[in-house]
C-alpha cells in the first residue's frame, strides 16, 4: 500500500467509525506504531482529523458553523487551487457562468480572468469587484449583504435569479453528504443557491475533501441535483464511489 493511500484509508477509518487507536491502525495495516502516529500528525496538519492520546477523532463541525472568509482562506489553499484550474477546463468562451460565494468559487474566479468573452452572474461582492477591469460581463444579483461571505442574499436576490439562465454553475458548499446533498449553514444562503442550481445547464460542485460526509444546517439541493463534483485525493474512495453510483462525475485533482 503507498503512503497516499494508507492514509487515506486510515482518513476513511476514522471518519466512519468515528475514531481510530494508533495500536488497533497498527495492527491491521502491519504498520509500527511510529509510522501510524506520523500519519495521524499528517492527517491533522491537514485539518482532516483531530489527534488525540492514542490515536484520532474525526473534524467536529457543528451545522451552526459559519466561518468568515478570511478564515476559510486559510484552509486546503494549494487544494482549492488545483480545483480550480480543473474547473475552469469545463468553461469555453462565450458561455454564461454562474458562481456562487466562496473561497474556491473565489480561486476559480481568478482562472476565469484570462478568458476573453464570458457572462458571469453571480452573487459575490468580491467575486464581482475581482472581474472589474477585464473583458468580462459580470452581472451581479442584488440583495442584502452578508458580511460573513459578501454574498448577497434574500428576496431580490432569488427574484432576479428567477429570470437568468446559464450554462454552468460552479457551486461552492460547506458540507456534502451523500445521501442528503450539499448544505450551508445559512438558511437565505440556501435559498439563493436552490435558485442558481434551478437556472443552470450543469451544476458542479467545488470543494476539497474536508467537506464531504459533513451536514451543515440548510440543505441547498438533494444530490441527485448536482451533476459533477470536482474535489482533492483526499476524498476517501468510498465516498467517490457512493457519488458515482448516483450518476455524479467525480473528478479528483
Amino acid at each position: 500500500m503507498l503512503v497516499g493511500e494508507r492514509r487515506q484509508h486510515i482518513l476513511h477509518v476514522i471518519q466512519t467509525e468515528g475514531r481510530a487507536l494508533v495500536d488497533d491502525l497498527s495492527e491491521s495495516l502491519g504498520i509500527s506504531r511510529i509510522t501510524i502516529r506520523k500519519d495521524l500528525d499528517f492527517l491533522q496538519a491537514k485539518g482532516l482529523i483531530e489527534r488525540t492520546h492514542g490515536g484520532a477523532l474525526p473534524i467536529q463541525h457543528g451545522t451552526l458553523a459559519d466561518p468568515t472568509l478570511k478564515e476559510k482562506e486559510k484552509e486546503h489553499h494549494v487544494e482549492k487551487l488545483r480545483i480550480a484550474v480543473a474547473a475552469a477546463k469545463l468553461v469555453q468562451e462565450g458561455q454564461c457562468v454562474m458562481l456562487d460565494s466562496g473561497t474556491t468559487t473565489m480561486a476559480l474566479t481568478r482562472v476565469l480572468k484570462r478568458f476573453e468573452s464570458l457572462t458571469v452572474i453571480t452573487n459575490a461582492v468580491n467575486i464581482a469587484a475581482e472581474l472589474a477591469g477585464t473583458n468580462l460581463e459580470v452581472i451581479l444579483t442584488g440583495g442584502a449583504l452578508r458580511k460573513n461571505s459578501f454574498s448577497l442574499v434574500g428576496p431580490f436576490a432569488e427574484d432576479v435569479l428567477r429570470e437568468m439562465h446559464a450554462d454552468i454553475l460552479f457551486l461552492g458548499v460547506d458540507g456534502f453528504d451523500v445521501e442528503s446533498g450539499p448544505s450551508t449553514p445559512n438558511v437565505l444562503e440556501s435559498r439563493v443557491n436552490r435558485r442558481m442550481v434551478e437556472s443552470a445547464n450543469r451544476v458542479v460542485v467545488v470543494c476539497d475533501s474536508t467537506k464531504f460526509m459533513r451536514r451543515s444546517l440548510a440543505r441547498i439541493v438533494p444530490a441527485a441535483a448536482i451533476h459533477h463534483v470536482i474535489t482533492d485525493k483526499g476524498l476517501p474512495h468510498a465516498t467517490a464511489e457512493a457519488l458515482r453510483a448516483q450518476n455524479i462525475e467525480v473528478t479528483l485533482v
